[in-house]
């Protein structure tokens, strides 16, 4: 196969997965890395510093539509980067120890998670009472209805979220993808946000979080322009689609098969890492 026609391929592919990845809330990099890695025989760590670059277009891209249309918390979000820049940066340092199976085998598993989280139902706790810290550090905020009216919120524990943050910052500094699901388990769950606040700071947060672990793998030269721009033009495209059809498809269907077909990937994942064909 000539370069023309690889990239080509490549750019479809990242396309599909963007598009995939934005109507069903996964994100790309959750797409994009199985079909570099079992499609195309892409190495693990070359196949993650190409995510990683699509997360930060992703992220800005449309991080800064939620951002303008006031639903991302910015003051929450700045102080649990914290936790994932830092967690993120000593994932992408440990990633170097870590052998292609033994990666596959925790993307496997963090596979299944995201796909069960796609089942779990979704909660806006409303009337829940925040914590002193979160009064304290003003994390409370604000998200618009329907009406144009807003709608105040709090929250609470802040400290056990602060802490799976620092976890799913160092997931993605592994494995190249957002760890969305982590972060949202830790904001809608134990923090107790709103779902939607939640999913749109987790997407804000996603870039900053992905460009501290990217730094490591340029150092590395894990990240390969051959490869990382198809995939960043694709799946930015991608999501870019996505996003425009998502207003107009009723897309809890497609979810729901897309995450047992996520089940199905993640399976596979786990017996090629443990029986070593990466």
């Amino acid at each position: 196969m000539d370069i023309l026609t690889f990239t080509l391929i490549m750019l479809l592919a990242a396309y599909g997965a963007g598009l995939l990845g934005s109507l069903t809330g996964l994100g790309g990099g959750v797409v994009v890395i199985p079909v570099l890695t079992l499609c195309f025989g892409v190495d693990f760590h070359y196949a993650v510093g190409a995510a990683l670059v699509a997360s930060i277009a992703t992220s800005s891209g449309s991080g800064s539509a939620y951002v303008k249309e006031g639903i991302t918390n910015i003051r929450l979000g700045m102080f649990l980067e914290i936790a994932t820049t830092l967690g993120a940066v000593a994932g992408a340092i440990i990633a170097v120890w870590l052998n292609n199976n033994v990666i596959a085998v925790i993307y496997g598993l963090v596979l299944i998670l995201t796909g069960t989280m796609q089942f779990v139902k979704k909660q806006d706790h409303t009337g829940i009472q925040g914590s002193q810290a979160a009064r304290r550090l003003k994390l409370f905020g604000t998200w618009p209805q329907k009406d144009g009216s807003l709608k105040a919120y709090e929250l609470r524990n802040v400290g056990r979220g602060f802490s799976v943050m620092g976890i799913a910052g160092m997931l993605s500094g592994i494995l190249g993808i957002g760890s969305g699901v982590l972060k949202v388990i830790a904001m809608d769950n134990m923090m107790k946000v709103p779902f939607k606040v939640s999913t749109t700071t987790s997407n804000f947060m996603m870039g900053v979080t992905a460009c501290a672990s990217a730094v490591v793998y340029v150092q590395r030269g894990n990240i390969v322009p051959g490869i990382a721009c198809p995939v960043l033009i694709g799946v930015l495209l991608g999501a870019l689609t996505g996003a425009r059809l998502l207003k107009r498809l009723d897309v809890r269907v497609l979810r729901k098969v897309f995450a047992i077909a996520v089940f199905m990937v993640a399976a596979n994942m786990i017996y090629m890492g443990l029986t070593g064909k990466f």
